[in-house]
């Protein structure tokens, strides 16, 4: 089996250089690139082979995350992508696993997180909805407002803004999230959004 491949995009160098450098001292190979533009344009001339994984940045010039992965879709591209948000970017993570990435990762993460997520997406490309059973068990197990909450939280709000709309207190809406973190055996919003779309 070839070694696992990973194409590695960011526009930001420090970062990229230092997570490559990372990532091939656990012995993956790498190539890295400094715009989804310069990616497209290696895989138009050199496919690598499978087993090969996307790493790239949401929020880059030219071309962001979300943008590359349709253009990958539209060129027939099937190789898994995991998106790189910075802090606050619930949102466009939310927007990503619908539309397909792998798994989305918020900075700041470690070495030993994103090279399992990696791992993870590569080994198992169709984890989406692998366990839709005990998916809906997990979440049948919350009240209708602990839904509410986890949909709002899922879709980037603050505790405030969830008070607000919802017109209860914040002290009760940091309890219902308590809860259904509890209830759903997580710890982080990524995590939630993860099954709260059917990836786990």
């Amino acid at each position: 089996m070839a070694s696992l491949q990973v194409l590695l995009v960011d526009d930001n160098e420090p970062f990229r250089l230092s997570t490559a450098w990372m990532l091939e001292g656990n012995g993956l190979q790498v190539q890295d690139f400094e715009s989804a533009a310069a990616l497209l344009t290696a895989l138009a001339s050199n496919p690598p082979p499978p087993p090969c994984c996307i790493v790239t940045d949401m929020r880059m010039p030219g071309m962001n995350g979300l943008e590359l992965m349709e253009t990958l879709h539209r060129q027939h591209i099937d190789m898994p992508v995991i998106l790189i948000t910075g802090h606050g970017d619930i949102p466009l993570a939310v927007e990503a696993m619908r539309r397909g990435a792998a798994s989305v990762l918020e900075k700041p993460f470690d070495g030993e997180t994103l090279i399992a997520t990696i791992q993870t997406a590569v080994a198992d490309p169709g984890a989406r909805l692998k366990n839709p059973t005990e998916t809906r068990a997990k979440l049948d197990r919350l009240t209708p407002r602990e839904r509410q909450v986890m949909d709002m939280v899922c879709l980037g709000h603050l505790s405030k803004t969830i008070a607000d709309k919802l017109g209860i207190s914040v002290k009760t809406v940091e309890l219902h999230r308590a809860n259904l973190t509890g209830k759903l055996g997580v710890k982080t919003v990524q995590e939630l959004v993860r099954i709260n779309l059917g990836y786990e």
